[in-house]
């Protein structure tokens, strides 16, 4: 059987694999985590050009591996229904959702603890002086070391991965095959894409509010896998419901 893949997803995926040697062979692995991962916006690591670069960041191989393989799986197979043009369309924006959905959630775990911190007494330069020497006083209640350690977590969140992207891919595809037979490698049971999607986002919102780790590791960013699916499935519900082919513009 002759290997095929698409031109979007082969230059998306070379492209990863650049910046994944990049990650590994520059500056000690450090460089580029903090040139191209995205940074939470208060951090003054923060970079704009973070909510694009970050999508083409990894963890590490098995995270690179496990989303290559994903974008080449799911990712050929809608760009040839729907063509270069939409699929990458899709792709970003999926990419943009996630973003949105995975720094909202942020915001509301981290200003209302800050809130009431500043409330409390404590100045944001304070504040910003223990995250620039990752200290807190000995002096502080408990409370109040609980809350720091809270907004802190998010301060020094860091988030990388094409997830989001493939999220929305994956989306795509289950709307375009929905009696398509999926299965995951820890449960080769095969279901309906039509369930399947649902149910896998389904469990990243679970993952996300409840922090029970289902698949991935516990520093997954699942809001992002959720805002990237709902993005995809949103854009190709529209598609459909207007008939794709009289909006192409790569016909």
């Amino acid at each position: 059987m002759r290997f095929q893949i698409t031109d979007a997803v082969k230059h998306l995926i070379i492209i990863n694999i650049i910046m994944f040697i990049g990650t590994v062979s520059i500056g000690n692995g450090q460089s580029f985590y903090e040139w191209f991962a995205l940074y939470f916006p208060v951090n003054s690591a923060f970079k704009p050009w973070q909510i694009i670069t970050h999508m083409f960041m990894h963890g590490d191989g098995t995270h690179l591996l496990f989303n290559m393989f994903a974008l080449w799986m799911f990712g050929t197979s809608v760009e040839r229904q729907i063509g270069k043009n939409k699929f990458l369309f899709i792709y970003f924006s999926a990419g943009l959702g996630a973003v949105l959905f995975q720094l909202g959630y942020y915001y509301f775990s981290y200003f209302p603890n800050y809130n009431e911190l500043i409330a409390s007494g404590i100045s944001p330069e304070q504040l910003q002086q223990m995250f620039d020497k990752n200290k807190i006083p000995n002096s502080l209640p408990a409370v109040q070391v609980a809350q720091i350690r809270t907004i802190g977590e998010t301060y020094f969140a860091s988030m990388v991965g094409a997830s989001g992207c493939i999220m929305g891919v994956l989306a795509a595809f289950g709307m375009m095959n929905p009696n398509a037979e999926l299965m995951l490698i820890f449960l080769p049971i095969p279901i309906k894409a039509k369930y399947f999607i649902p149910g896998i986002i389904l469990l990243d919102v679970i993952s996300a509010t409840t922090g029970q780790s289902f698949f991935s590791p516990s520093n997954t960013a699942y809001m992002a896998h959720v805002g990237g699916a709902i993005v995809g499935f949103l854009i190709m519900w529209y598609w459909k419901k207007n008939s794709m082919n009289k909006y192409r513009w790569d016909k």
